[in-house]
């Protein structure tokens, strides 16, 4: 897709911790330049990998405040902003608009369950004008968590209510004749579709998707960066079947502490297996199996920073 605010390939940034479970943001943001000169093209911080709602409000706002500080460009980042509360989502959009980030990830209000689509529009629709700030906002569907999917008419309502807004979707549903439904449907009105699964995004790339938003490219960006820069070439097939092999590995195990433990290992640095309960790290069988599975791919990762 041409002309895509954030086309290519967007890390699901992970969110390495202190010993007090801080986040640590000069380990988080060395990771970010390391995920850059891989060939990256942005930064999806504070997401479902990003352990974003294992944190407070007043902590998304430091870690965003702190990564820009550390010299990580706001226009890079698309921060995961969406919460339950109205006033928080719109607190933390006029943040990120003053912090100069040019979009922002939503989830859907996901505690209530089974919201109508009327009461979705209204959500959305009080978020939008309350902030007021221009940024592009993408949806987040990702049902298995939130387990309130966007559906086909709420997507065309809200465009057709926000035009220039609404920008695009991250499909995290696993299922791609969901993602495809998405691009048939928008794609020719500059809707912007992504794919969390990196085992999908050759296809999605060949019918018009924009790129992936994923937590595997945290330890594979280079390969989705060759993927996404020579799509339709048998070299893009080729890379596609080493990113698919390398998805299946790390999801093998727990994902994010697993990611984690891949970068422990990666680093020498065994800090970054520090996690926010709920989540836990893995146990030794846990990271053994991961790592054989991981090796199997054949990988070699870049120096780390």
């Amino acid at each position: 897709m041409k002309n895509a605010l954030f086309g290519g390939v967007n890390v699901a940034v992970l969110t390495p911790m202190t010993e007090d479970l801080a986040p640590d943001l000069d380990r988080m943001a060395a990771h970010c330049r390391w995920l850059l000169a891989q060939g990256a093209n942005g930064l999806g911080i504070l997401g479902t990998t990003g352990e974003a709602n294992s944190l407070g409000i007043s902590e998304r706002i430091a870690l965003m405040e702190g990564i820009i500080a550390r010299g990580i460009a706001p226009a890079r980042l698309l921060p995961g902003l969406g919460t339950t509360a109205i006033t928080d989502t719109v607190l933390l959009l006029r943040r990120a608009a003053e912090l100069g980030c040019r979009g922002a990830l939503l989830l859907p209000p996901f505690f209530y369950k089974n919201p109508s689509e009327d009461g979705l529009f209204a959500y959305f629709s009080e978020v939008i004008a309350r902030a007021g700030t221009g940024l592009a906002l993408y949806l987040y569907h990702f049902p298995a968590q939130s387990m309130v999917p966007f559906t086909i008419p709420l997507i065309a309502r809200l465009l057709a209510a926000f035009p220039g807004t609404i920008r695009g979707i991250k499909d995290s549903s696993g299922d791609f004749a969901n993602t495809r439904a998405y691009v048939e449907h928008f794609a020719a009105q500059g809707f912007e579709v992504y794919c969390g699964d990196d085992g999908a995004l050759h296809d999605l790339l060949t019918i018009g998707g924009a790129g992936s938003i994923s937590a595997a490219s945290n330890v594979s960006a280079a390969i989705n960066a060759e993927v996404y820069a020579h799509a339709g070439s048998e070299r893009a097939l080729a890379a596609q079947r080493r990113l698919s092999a390398i998805r299946r590995a790390v999801t093998s195990a727990p994902l994010i502490p697993g990611l984690k433990s891949l970068m422990a290992r990666h680093t020498g640095d065994a800090a970054w297996t520090q996690i926010r309960p709920p989540h836990m790290k893995l146990s030794a069988a846990q990271e053994a199996s991961l790592f054989a599975a991981f090796d199997a791919c054949g990988v070699t990762l870049p120096r780390a920073a």
